[in-house]
């Protein structure tokens, strides 16, 4: 009779004393190791899978074109924040009022204490520069936000609900996408009794509401035939729950990716109307838009003036339609590389 209670002196009779002391596990990991080197050997990924964000996620921080946008962005917002404690002046104050000279030197050039110089009013044009990107980042956030909000509601009235209600609001929608969109903000804003900053804010989001409520009612159309909506509506699930607990969460994914690159265009949009005079008259909130078009009468002596604000322009917009189509790219199925 085998001893129950081995010891190194006295092994068990029945196992050999090179066995492993984890049979199971031991099996087990060669089986899968060898499992592993055959589909290696075959091409076949065996890797465990990751979510739609983390995958996106691991696309993205290898992307230079994302790396480079969100550089971009961070460093315009981060600069937006701060604007009012970095600017080396006050950009009401005139520091350079003594040197202009209307018929000789009617701006100033840039000199020490003044990197980039003045403008026709004596005022530093880098501390305007830096202060007025504040106002753009309000004005584009503001009216991206707004017309995000618009769109996203007639898109789930149109997408959960169907049927007359559905055409109605895109019969609305293609009317107001027949028209160009700067056309359309600019008679918007030219219909308020006084510009301002609301004025922009308003118009450019009116623009941007019917391409965030079709591109949200093509993603609800979609999620209406999925299996989890289906699977929902079998089991009792009440319409306004999977509405707003299935549909609307799964299909929100695009429309933060366009509302990305509609900042970039709201900028842009802001910038135009501002050119144009229809945005903030008061010369004490600067805003690159407002600078283009102050510099338009001094393009010949002064090129300087339209240049600095038109390239903070080019540039942050380009930071968002960088990291905007990166975030499409990543998050599209068929664009995975």
């Amino acid at each position: 009779m085998p001893d129950p209670h081995p010891t190194p002196e006295h092994p068990r009779p029945d196992r050999p004393s090179d066995a492993p002391d984890h049979p199971t596990r031991t099996t087990y990991g060669s089986v899968r190791k060898a499992r592993i080197d055959s589909l290696a050997a075959a091409g076949v990924d065996d890797r465990p899978g990751v979510s739609l964000i983390r995958g996106a996620w691991q696309r993205l921080r290898r992307n230079p074109v994302f790396l480079i946008g969100l550089t971009i962005t961070v460093a315009f917002v981060m600069l937006a924040i701060i604007a009012p404690w970095i600017a080396p002046w006050d950009v009401t104050a005139r520091p350079l009022l003594d040197k202009v000279r209307p018929q000789t030197n009617p701006v100033p050039g840039p000199e020490a204490g003044h990197l980039l110089g003045g403008d026709d009013r004596g005022r530093d044009l880098l501390s305007r520069l830096i202060v007025g990107s504040r106002q753009t980042l309000v004005v584009g956030v503001f009216a991206t936000l707004f017309g995000l909000l618009g769109g996203v509601t007639l898109g789930t009235i149109a997408g959960a609900v169907g049927g007359w209600v559905d055409s109605l609001v895109m019969r609305i929608v293609d009317v107001m996408l027949s028209i160009p969109s700067l056309l359309l903000a600019f008679t918007i804003a030219s219909l308020a009794r006084s510009p301002s900053q609301w004025t922009l804010i308003v118009a450019i989001a009116v623009i941007q509401v019917p391409v965030f409520a079709r591109l949200l009612r093509g993603s609800m159309l979609a999620q209406r035939s999925s299996d989890h909506v289906l699977a929902a509506r079998s089991l009792g699930v009440r319409p306004r729950a999977i509405v707003f607990r299935h549909m609307l969460p799964n299909s929100l994914g695009p429309v933060i990716v366009q509302a990305t690159l509609s900042l970039a265009v709201a900028i842009i949009d802001a910038a135009a109307l501002s050119f144009l005079g229809l945005g903030n008259p008061d010369q004490r909130q600067p805003e690159w838009g407002q600078m283009l078009g102050l510099a338009q009468k001094y393009i010949s002596e002064a090129p300087h003036l339209a240049f600095y604000p038109a390239g903070c322009i080019i540039v942050v917009a380009l930071g968002f339609t960088l990291m905007g189509e990166s975030l499409r790219e990543a998050l599209d199925p068929k664009s995975r590389r």
